[in-house]
């Protein structure tokens, strides 16, 4: 799962590198009109911009939360194959969008759908591993169910 963590830290620090490159702060280029765009915008806050200049605790959550993964994911079963990419997921996000706080203060955010706020990849990679864990405690409850019968 190292794999899966690091391939979403590169993806995004990458992503982010070119949207600095090559866009200015506040530019938008339409994708695919009306629904698609990339909007470069500097967001210090968390998601949706909240918590506006809190670095110090988005940091501490953030080594808080690998520190908790890494040390859970010696626990976990091989065979838990969905929760440990889910965790995988989630901590390469986090530690995305940690390098940027870091180098920074703010995160990059470019992906925009104009029907909520613009988001980069490590926010899409922690909300797909989010996913992951869901599925995979509603498949664990459906397990439970069926051996209670």
């Amino acid at each position: 799962m190292f794999l899966i963590l690091l391939i979403t830290v590169l993806l995004d620090q990458g992503s982010k590198a070119m949207v600095q490159m090559m866009m200015y702060h506040g530019e938008s280029i339409a994708v695919l009109p009306p629904f698609f765009y990339l909007t470069y915008i500097l967001n210090p806050g968390a998601a949706f911009g909240l918590l506006a200049y809190q670095t110090p605790l988005f940091v501490t959550v953030a080594v808080l939360l690998a520190l908790g993964v890494l040390l859970g994911y010696k626990r976990l079963p091989r065979e838990r194959y969905t929760l440990r990419c889910g965790l995988s997921l989630i901590l390469g996000g986090a530690l995305g969008n940690l390098a940027d706080r870091l180098r920074h203060g703010f995160v990059v955010d470019f992906i925009d759908f104009r029907v909520f706020p613009v988001f980069n990849l490590a926010d899409t990679a922690i909300v797909a591993g989010a996913c992951f864990l869901v599925w995979e405690l509603i498949k664990n409850d459906d397990k439970q169910q069926k051996g209670n019968e």
